[in-house]
Protein backbone atom coordinates (compact mmCIF):
# COMPACT_ATOMS: atom_id res chain seq x y z
CA UNK A 1 0.00 0.00 0.00
CA UNK A 2 1.30 3.45 -0.85
CA UNK A 3 0.25 6.91 0.29
CA UNK A 4 1.51 9.84 -1.78
CA UNK A 5 3.73 7.33 -3.60
CA UNK A 6 5.48 6.30 -0.36
CA UNK A 7 5.16 3.46 2.10
CA UNK A 8 3.19 4.49 5.23
CA UNK A 9 6.10 3.51 7.50
CA UNK A 10 8.34 6.14 5.90
CA UNK A 11 5.64 8.79 6.25
CA UNK A 12 5.21 7.93 9.95
CA UNK A 13 8.98 8.12 10.46
CA UNK A 14 9.06 11.54 8.80
CA UNK A 15 6.23 12.79 11.02
CA UNK A 16 7.96 11.40 14.13
CA UNK A 17 11.20 13.20 13.29
CA UNK A 18 9.29 16.42 12.56
CA UNK A 19 7.41 16.15 15.85
CA UNK A 20 10.60 15.56 17.85
CA UNK A 21 12.39 18.44 16.12
CA UNK A 22 9.43 20.73 16.75
CA UNK A 23 9.42 19.77 20.43
CA UNK A 24 13.17 20.38 20.62
CA UNK A 25 12.77 23.88 19.17
CA UNK A 26 9.89 25.13 21.28
CA UNK A 27 6.66 23.21 20.60
CA UNK A 28 5.14 22.50 24.00
CA UNK A 29 4.54 18.75 23.64
CA UNK A 30 5.63 16.28 26.33
CA UNK A 31 7.14 12.85 25.67
CA UNK A 32 3.83 11.24 26.70
CA UNK A 33 1.90 13.42 24.27
CA UNK A 34 4.36 12.69 21.46
CA UNK A 35 3.97 8.97 22.09
CA UNK A 36 0.20 9.24 22.06
CA UNK A 37 0.23 11.23 18.80
CA UNK A 38 2.46 8.67 17.11
CA UNK A 39 0.35 5.78 18.43
CA UNK A 40 -2.81 7.28 16.95
CA UNK A 41 -1.10 7.96 13.62
CA UNK A 42 0.10 4.35 13.55
CA UNK A 43 -3.43 3.15 14.29
CA UNK A 44 -4.80 5.28 11.45
CA UNK A 45 -2.32 3.66 9.06
CA UNK A 46 -3.30 0.22 10.41
CA UNK A 47 -6.98 0.99 9.78
CA UNK A 48 -6.26 2.21 6.25
CA UNK A 49 -4.20 -0.90 5.58
CA UNK A 50 -6.94 -3.20 6.90
CA UNK A 51 -9.52 -1.51 4.69
CA UNK A 52 -7.38 -1.37 1.55
CA UNK A 53 -6.02 -4.91 1.84
CA UNK A 54 -9.45 -6.32 2.77
CA UNK A 55 -8.04 -8.60 5.43
CA UNK A 56 -11.21 -8.62 7.51
CA UNK A 57 -9.39 -6.84 10.32
CA UNK A 58 -11.20 -3.51 9.94
CA UNK A 59 -13.29 -4.02 13.08
CA UNK A 60 -10.24 -4.66 15.23
CA UNK A 61 -8.46 -1.71 13.65
CA UNK A 62 -11.43 0.59 14.37
CA UNK A 63 -11.59 -0.48 18.02
CA UNK A 64 -7.84 -0.04 18.42
CA UNK A 65 -8.05 3.41 16.82
CA UNK A 66 -10.76 4.36 19.33
CA UNK A 67 -8.60 3.14 22.22
CA UNK A 68 -5.60 5.05 20.89
CA UNK A 69 -7.68 8.19 20.43
CA UNK A 70 -8.92 7.94 24.01
CA UNK A 71 -5.31 7.60 25.19
CA UNK A 72 -4.40 10.65 23.11
CA UNK A 73 -7.13 12.75 24.72
CA UNK A 74 -6.04 11.55 28.15
CA UNK A 75 -2.42 12.51 27.37
CA UNK A 76 -3.58 16.03 26.52
CA UNK A 77 -5.42 16.48 29.81
CA UNK A 78 -8.87 14.91 29.49
CA UNK A 79 -9.94 13.67 32.92
CA UNK A 80 -12.18 10.64 32.73
CA UNK A 81 -12.77 7.85 35.25
CA UNK A 82 -11.92 4.30 34.29
CA UNK A 83 -15.62 3.38 34.34
CA UNK A 84 -16.41 6.15 31.85
CA UNK A 85 -13.57 5.02 29.60
CA UNK A 86 -14.90 1.46 29.69
CA UNK A 87 -18.42 2.65 28.83
CA UNK A 88 -17.15 4.68 25.86
CA UNK A 89 -15.14 1.72 24.59
CA UNK A 90 -18.16 -0.58 25.02
CA UNK A 91 -20.23 1.86 22.96
CA UNK A 92 -17.58 1.94 20.22
CA UNK A 93 -17.27 -1.84 20.18
CA UNK A 94 -21.06 -2.23 20.04
CA UNK A 95 -21.33 0.24 17.15
CA UNK A 96 -18.56 -1.51 15.24
CA UNK A 97 -20.17 -4.88 15.84
CA UNK A 98 -23.54 -3.63 14.59
CA UNK A 99 -22.03 -1.97 11.53
CA UNK A 100 -19.84 -4.87 10.46
CA UNK A 101 -21.70 -7.96 11.63
CA UNK A 102 -22.96 -8.89 8.15
CA UNK A 103 -19.57 -8.23 6.56
CA UNK A 104 -17.69 -10.84 8.57
CA UNK A 105 -17.74 -14.50 7.61
CA UNK A 106 -15.67 -17.35 8.90
CA UNK A 107 -12.84 -18.34 6.55
CA UNK A 108 -13.65 -22.06 6.84
CA UNK A 109 -15.68 -24.35 4.65
CA UNK A 110 -19.11 -25.56 5.72
CA UNK A 111 -19.15 -29.15 6.93
CA UNK A 112 -21.86 -31.65 5.99
CA UNK A 113 -22.84 -32.08 9.63
CA UNK A 114 -23.61 -28.36 9.78
CA UNK A 115 -26.15 -28.76 6.97
CA UNK A 116 -28.36 -31.22 8.85
CA UNK A 117 -29.66 -31.62 12.37
CA UNK A 118 -29.45 -34.82 14.39
CA UNK A 119 -32.46 -33.59 16.38
CA UNK A 120 -34.79 -33.15 13.42
CA UNK A 121 -35.86 -36.39 11.88
CA UNK A 122 -36.62 -36.94 8.24
CA UNK A 123 -40.27 -36.39 7.22
CA UNK A 124 -42.38 -39.49 7.74
CA UNK A 125 -44.42 -41.02 4.99
CA UNK A 126 -48.07 -41.37 6.06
Amino acid sequence: MRIFGREPVYILAFIAVGLKLSAAYGLDVSDTQQGAIMAVLSLIVALATAIVLRTGAAAAALVNLAQGSLALFMAFGLHMAAEQQALWMAAVEGAVALALRREVTAPVTVLAIEQSSPVKSAPRAV
